[in-house]
């Protein structure tokens, strides 16, 4: 059976589906709509967002509050320091622990988030790069920080054209990763990818949604969201971020804001000049997820996600309607 088939386990006062996953651009309604359905559903919520994961970075990343993680169980948020690079495929040997332990505790395992590559990966698997040794992976970091993403760019044409021609010269993270991968193998990132998944992915049935705004609507959303979190403490969280001198390359020093906000603190812009560049990257970013879902998962549901007041009281019945009961 395919995604938009639910697989459930009718007991005489509940019903225990395999799992559901809420993907979603950011301020998209994503968490208020989990923890609904959590509640309803007697659901455990599994982080699907990359920046989430990050302990320092609460605010600035809207990870959930101590109020909506009381409200439900919430797992794989705040797991990891900022001082490390936190990988695709550790997140998905964690999610598949967390939901095979919500499964035996009959629970349902709610996956929600903004990241593709995550849900591609519980979905789909993922081929299995070799580990890179350390000290190729701190040479490429290294390098980075020596020639500056377009050097870095230039270096990785001479040893990997493909990959070269794939990545945007500013996009450090990918280009350091492709640079460790290339030196510490010698093989391209681009031949290990395509290589057939040797990684488990969530058992089948599950069932995923999309949530889906007006781009202007969500864009304004993205702006007052932005607002809202420098009114919340954003800007003393970033601070605490800069004084741990991390390695600009790190992904948590890339999270939305970050970036602009350093440079608020070190006096290179103004509070204005900052939010609203702060406030670009958001809605460029957001524009990028809402690419990706609608390419990688048009097999999933999608929902109007200007009808957030009433999407649990769509999707339970969707779910209800369309069970395929257990032997």
């Amino acid at each position: 059976s395919g995604p938009l088939i639910i697989g459930l386990c009718c007991t005489m006062d509940k019903v225990i589906l395999d799992a559901i996953l809420i993907a979603g651009p950011t301020a998209s309604g994503k968490s208020r709509l989990a923890i609904e359905l959590a509640q309803a559903l007697n659901g455990v919520i599994i982080n699907a967002d990359s920046m989430q994961v990050y302990e320092e970075l609460r605010v600035l990343t809207a990870r959930p509050d101590a109020r909506e993680e009381a409200a439900a169980p919430h797992r794989l948020y705040g797991i990891t320091s900022a001082d490390k690079a936190f990988s695709v495929g550790q997140w998905l040997e964690l999610a598949l622990a967390e939901a095979a332990a919500a499964r035996s505790a009959g629970q349902v395992p709610i996956f929600v988030g903004g990241t593709g590559l995550y849900f591609q990966a519980l979905t789909e698997g993922m081929a299995e790069i070799p580990p890179i040794p350390e000290d190729i992976r701190q040479n490429a970091r290294t390098k980075l920080n020596e020639l500056g993403p377009l050097g870095l760019h230039s270096a990785l044409e001479t040893l990997d054209p493909v990959m070269a021609e794939r990545l945007k010269p500013t996009d450090s993270q990918r280009l350091v990763r492709a640079y460790e991968v290339i030196t510490g193998t010698g093989v391209s990132l681009a031949t290990w990818q395509q290589q057939p998944s040797t990684t488990p992915t969530l058992p089948q049935p599950w069932h995923g949604f999309v949530l889906n705004w007006p781009r202007d609507v969500l864009y304004q959303r993205c702006d007052e969201r932005l607002v809202s979190m420098l009114a919340q403490g954003a800007l003393a969280e970033v601070e605490g971020l800069a004084a741990m001198n991390l390695a600009p390359a790190l992904p948590a020093m890339k999270a939305l804001g970050v970036p602009d906000l350093i440079r608020l603190i070190q006096g290179e812009k103004s509070r204005d000049v900052a939010l609203a560049a702060a406030q670009q990257a958001t809605r460029r970013y957001a524009k990028r997820q809402m690419t990706w879902f609608r390419n990688k998962m048009c097999s999933w549901t999608s929902l109007n996600a200007q009808d957030s007041e009433r999407l649990s009281k769509i999707i339970i019945p969707f779910i209800t309607q369309n069970q395929l009961t257990g032997p």
